[in-house]
């Protein structure tokens, strides 16, 4: 596997580089990043031959689509993939009116949920004026799942398969936008999304990974039968799978309970034995499932994201997968990746 290697993005025209560029890191998340190490993290991504780039309103309040546009807006247009979201609008605003949690120093709008057809419309086109570029190619409804909006996760699924949906498709019949889709840390909620509406793709965090592949039960099944493409952020669990079963270790933002902690340890010991590195496990594992042509991580420096890039073109070889599937520790049914060491066929 190659992080530079073209896949088809379902059945919509357009490729995608197997590494995608995830941004939310350079909005400010947890901590700050200057302009000259996000711009550095840019330059050195599209020097791999990295061509897709993921943002969205919400990572630093705009920050994040402000300094993508910055980065790549002398590029040629016509050689990169880009997505944003909409759910949310921005509104200027004093920075100590703020709550920013948890973004940093981030930028001066305050975000307010909004899935009407007319926010909709008002957040597509505040996008590209931020990041100061013609187009997106791709667009998904941002955080309609119930681990971000609770109770209320019903009505606004609702509200956004009607306002959102609407819009996003007359953008996409007028020839505005390519693929549209719903971005969003369960994949239940991307099944039922595929079920009311005619998407192109999905943005899932965090649950298809080499630790969860409940995903494989109905939901993959049918994005392959409709020809609909997976993204995949968080496949590192949010950290347990590139840190390993060590103290603190995290697991969906929280530490890793006992049984995760024991199953990691697990694949470990497999990885030990095949020497093959854990990360590179995780980010090789995700794209192997057709319906997944590409897997969207976010870096805080130009070393982390050559260190992701190692990962992605780290051999592995078949029996790895193998004995992970006869240890119990994979689904048997999970695609796995080919075996790309020299002298293995491709």
């Amino acid at each position: 596997m190659q992080a530079f290697q073209k896949n088809k993005f379902g059945r919509v025209d357009l490729d995608v580089t197997a590494f995608a560029f995830g941004t939310a890191p350079v909005g400010n998340i947890f901590r700050e990043i200057d302009e000259q190490t996000s711009d550095a993290m840019f330059q050195h991504a599209w020097q791999a031959g990295v061509r897709f780039y993921d943002t969205a309103p919400m990572y630093g309040h705009g920050l994040s689509e402000y300094r993508t546009g910055y980065s790549l807006r002398w590029k040629d247009r016509d050689q990169f993939v880009l997505s944003s979201k909409v759910g949310r609008v921005l509104h200027p605003a004093p920075k100590d009116s703020i709550d920013y949690a948890p973004w940093v120093n981030a930028g001066r709008f305050r975000s307010e949920f909004d899935y009407s057809y007319d926010g909709t419309m008002r957040s597509f086109e505040d996008s590209l004026q931020r990041m100061g570029l013609e187009r997106m190619d791709i667009c998904f409804i941002h955080d309609i799942d119930r681990f971000t909006r609770g109770d209320a996760q019903p009505e606004v699924f609702a509200e956004a398969m009607d306002g959102c949906w609407r819009a996003l498709a007359a953008l996409r019949d007028q020839g505005v936008i390519k693929a549209i889709g719903v971005g969003v840390n369960e994949w239940q909620v991307c099944q039922a999304a595929l079920e009311a509406r005619d998407f192109d793709c999905f943005l899932l965090a965090g649950r298809y990974t080499l630790l969860e592949q409940d995903a494989l039960q109905s939901f993959l099944p049918l994005c392959e039968e409709r020809g609909a493409a997976v993204i995949v952020g968080g496949g590192f669990n949010s950290g347990i799978l590139a840190t390993g079963a060590v103290a603190g270790a995290k697991y969906n933002y929280a530490p890793a309970p006992a049984p995760i902690m024991q199953k990691v340890a697990k694949i470990e010991q497999v990885c030990a034995a095949h020497q093959v590195p854990l990360a590179a496990a995780a980010l090789q594992f995700v794209v192997a499932h057709p319906a997944i042509p590409s897997f969207v991580a976010g870096t805080r420096t130009v070393e982390q994201l050559q260190t992701n890039l190692d990962w992605f073109n780290h051999p592995i070889p078949s029996d790895f997968w193998a004995e992970l599937k006869h240890e119990g520790l994979l689904r048997q049914d999970a695609p796995v990746p080919k075996d790309t060491r020299e002298g293995q066929p491709q």
